[in-house]
């Protein structure tokens, strides 16, 4: 198979986030609206290209209070800087369909480079002849990294929103 473009299935994807909540707990949250694109051959990798574009409007913590306060100037600054991004940079198998992949993530004007655990399956047909592959990948970022520092201190100490964020990502992508 040769390299080749291939499409989102957004009905197969996420994008979700969790940070701590005044040191006891998660707050989980969610992308609504992003996209990718990629171009590969998944028989061979090595020359993968791939961008993913998310919209920071479409953050998701289940209270829109919250929900306005992340896209406010106090954390996203989405008015300011309405997308993230990553571009893949290097992709490094681990065996079979564990990778590691690295890319320039951009968040609120601020790019670093991240390290994802990465899964490659694929490709494979689904019912209906159509070719596909999936990918998933886990990491973590310190959201100061990314000039995200807005907090508060408990009175029995610690912070109230925590610097680490967790990310999953979950991508299906179809042959174009």
């Amino acid at each position: 198979m040769a390299a080749s473009n291939w499409n989102l299935d957004k009905s197969h994807s996420g994008i979700t986030f969790s940070v701590r909540h005044m040191m006891i707990t998660n707050v989980r949250g969610s992308f609504n609206d992003f996209n990718a694109s990629v171009s590969a051959d998944p028989a061979s990798l090595s020359d993968l290209d791939a961008t993913v574009t998310i919209e920071v409007g479409s953050i998701d913590t289940k209270d829109e209070g919250r929900d306005g306060h992340l896209k406010s100037p106090d954390f996203f600054n989405a008015e300011q800087f309405p997308q993230i991004t990553f571009k893949k940079t290097a992709l490094v198998s681990k065996g079979g369909e564990d990778y590691s992949l690295t890319g320039d993530l951009t968040i609120a004007g601020v790019t670093k480079s991240v390290t994802l655990n990465t899964e490659i399956s694929g490709p494979a047909k689904d019912p209906w002849g159509n070719t596909k592959f999936g990918v998933v990948a886990d990491g973590a970022i310190n959201r100061s990294d990314f000039g995200l520092t807005w907090n508060a201190a408990l009175e029995t100490g610690g912070f109230l929103v925590g610097d680490a964020i967790k990310i999953h990502i979950e991508l299906e992508f179809a042959q174009g």
